[in-house]
């Protein structure tokens, strides 16, 4: 029995989101509560991935004993899966039981060209910071450098998750791009893969999504 779903937003946004919001509702139709961390916290300009994994952690240790699922979307689903890895062998009493990903970015910090286009990342080392809009916030901020050197040291396709998987990719994904989550999925048991006509928020198929996700947890 899932005793509560932890909710992990993407990059610059926010437990506020509408995705995270859709389904804390359709969640708490069949009694199962959501929770969703601000992985903001407590400064969007100082963020690293470590410090999202941290945050993730404590909130799973904070809660009751008992399973776990993890739900993550875009960034937050990169965090997701290498939150699995990590904490589970340090988490007896609060088992991660199965992951649902949504347009995850595995392959995040692989090649700077593709993760903010050409020559975007190294500009940002120069600098040591760069202005991001903030969706959460609705305005620009700025974030320093060491976020995306510390997720450099974070390699989804090398991190071990044996949990059982449910992954939805829109195939318009202009953001994280369909092909590297397909090639990622390969050789991987535990990973089911639905690929949607859709773009990167998914949200012309919050409904079948929920429907999947219903029938994967068994809830």
């Amino acid at each position: 029995m899932i005793t509560r779903v932890l909710y992990l937003h993407g990059f610059a946004s926010s437990p506020q989101s509408g995705k995270g919001q859709f389904f804390t509702e359709r969640f708490a139709e069949v009694g199962i509560p959501v929770v969703t961390p601000d992985l903001n916290a407590p400064d969007f300009g100082t963020l690293t991935v470590t410090r999202m994994l941290d945050e993730v952690g404590s909130v799973i240790a904070q809660g009751p004993p008992g399973p776990v699922v993890l739900m993550g979307s875009s960034m937050g689903g990169f965090v997701a899966w290498n939150a699995a890895a990590r904490l589970a062998p340090v988490l007896p009493h609060h088992p991660i039981a199965k992951l649902v990903l949504l347009a995850p970015a595995v392959l995040f910090g692989h090649d700077r060209r593709d993760d903010f286009g050409p020559g975007v990342v190294d500009e940002w080392e120069r600098a040591g910071t760069r202005e991001f809009f903030h969706y959460g916030e609705n305005r620009p901020r700025h974030l320093h450098f060491e976020f995306y050197r510390d997720a450099m040291t974070y390699h989804a396709d090398q991190a071990v998750v044996h949990q059982p998987t449910l992954i939805f990719q829109g195939m318009q994904d202009e953001v994280v791009k369909p092909q590297g989550v397909i090639e990622f999925c390969q050789g991987r048991p535990n990973v089911s893969l639905r690929l949607l006509q859709d773009g990167h928020q998914l949200l012309g198929h919050l409904d079948q999504m929920w429907h999947e996700t219903r029938t994967f947890l068994g809830c």
